[in-house]
């Protein structure tokens, strides 16, 4: 309660020099004059739980002393706010005088102020996004002076009961700032977003991608809430095509961090692109590889990275497949009846010639690929050499059955 009293007196204290600070103090008084019809119930509990624990209880002697001090601080606020109120009295002419003044200028003020907005405001069609946004501040911080007589005025008419005075064109010309502040909010956050995401090194990328990804289908979203009359501004056409161009490109980056992109594919790009992409540097970033252009060869981004995968599907069935089955496969070569010398193929041939077969099979299939060519030589190799392995098998077997 002390410090209910204490804060109403900062408030009636207060020096009375605009409409503002009128009114603070007139609300103050208000509350006084509505507290004053019940103080006494207020301080009567206080005053009895106090004179039940005094006499018991060890109590702080400045608490003992601010309780006992609660009505006359109150009763002296009471005479301050009379004192207040009558001076008011004297003054309040004056003050409803200035205000009318203010509010016939304010009018004109806004008149004013409407017309240069709609002559060189932010939403000329001509301005480009960085001009418009440069001119909506400079409109917002004139707005917001505007707005703030307007509300400061407008509590002087409720506290004089005069008529209140109404501004369409400041109403207007807020909702479309409104709408403009939403729609440049949103440019500068893209533009933010991106900006950042381009710094990204090269060796994260895998990482980061996804959540960019996801950042992009979000801001997609916020562009279509929009209001629909922001869409022909140039900051608008110009954050959807960033945006639309991103959607496209973020997955061509996806690609190109997979583990089946090699060297020769990284040759490529640069020799379509016509671009310098220094790829294998520590220091490569997301950046250096838009500045490659890839929406122009968007396709063939995709082509390379389609042949990519089916260049490394068969690279793994080359090595862990067909090489690794014959880098241990053995053949036995037996010794036939009294004959010293080994000639006859002994058990598990037939295995042999069943892998034989499905790896020549396979070797077939792959020379029939588009993406053959970085295996071709070493694909034809082993099917020459297996073919030969294949023959000689059956002669054998054959020259074999006879003896």
């Amino acid at each position: 309660m002390a410090d209910d009293i204490k804060q109403i007196r900062l408030k009636i204290d207060k020096e009375v020099k605009d409409i503002d600070s009128l009114g603070s103090v007139m609300l103050a008084l208000e509350e006084i004059r509505k507290k004053q019809s019940n103080i006494n119930f207020q301080f009567k509990p206080v005053s009895d739980m106090y004179a039940l624990i005094e006499n018991s209880l060890d109590m702080d002697r400045d608490e003992l002393d601010q309780r006992k001090d609660l009505q006359k601080e109150w009763d002296e606020l009471v005479v301050k706010a009379f004192t207040v109120r009558d001076n008011l009295h004297d003054n309040q002419a004056d003050f409803k005088k200035q205000l009318v003044e203010n509010i016939s200028l304010l009018v004109v003020e806004v008149e004013v102020f409407r017309d240069e907005f709609e002559k060189n405001g932010p939403m000329q069609d001509k301005l480009t996004p960085g001009e418009a946004l440069n001119r909506l501040k400079d409109f917002k911080e004139q707005f917001s002076v505007h707005n703030r007589k307007y509300k400061s005025y407008n509590s002087g008419e409720k506290l004089f009961a005069l008529p209140h005075q109404q501004y369409p064109k400041l109403k207007k010309t807020q909702n479309e700032l409104d709408k403009l502040d939403k729609l440049y909010t949103l440019y500068l956050k893209v533009t933010e977003t991106i900006n950042r995401w381009q710094e990204t090194p090269w060796m994260e990328i895998t990482e980061e991608v996804i959540g960019m990804k996801d950042g992009i289908e979000q801001f997609l979203k916020d562009c279509m809430r929009l209001p629909s009359d922001s869409k022909h501004y140039p900051a608008y056409k110009e954050l959807k095509q960033r945006l639309d161009d991103m959607e496209i490109v973020l997955p061509l980056v996806e690609m190109l961090a997979d583990k089946s992109i090699k060297e020769r594919h990284w040759e490529q790009l640069i020799e379509l692109t016509g671009k310098e992409i220094p790829h294998d540097s520590e220091t490569f970033t997301l950046k250096e590889l838009l500045d490659a252009d890839l929406l122009s060869v968007q396709e063939d981004v995709e082509d390379i990275s389609d042949s990519a995968l089916k260049q490394q599907k068969i690279e793994k069935q080359l090595r862990e497949d067909i090489d690794a089955y014959w880098e241990v496969a053995e053949l036995v070569i037996n010794a036939h009846q009294s004959y010293e010398h080994p000639c006859v193929i002994g058990g598990g041939v037939s295995e042999h010639q069943e892998k034989l077969e499905d790896h020549m099979m396979n070797l077939v299939q792959m020379l029939a690929t588009r993406c053959i060519t970085p295996f071709r030589t070493e694909v034809q190799s082993k099917l020459d050499t297996f073919t030969q392995v294949q023959e000689t098998l059956e002669k054998w077997l054959k020259v074999q059955a006879q003896w």
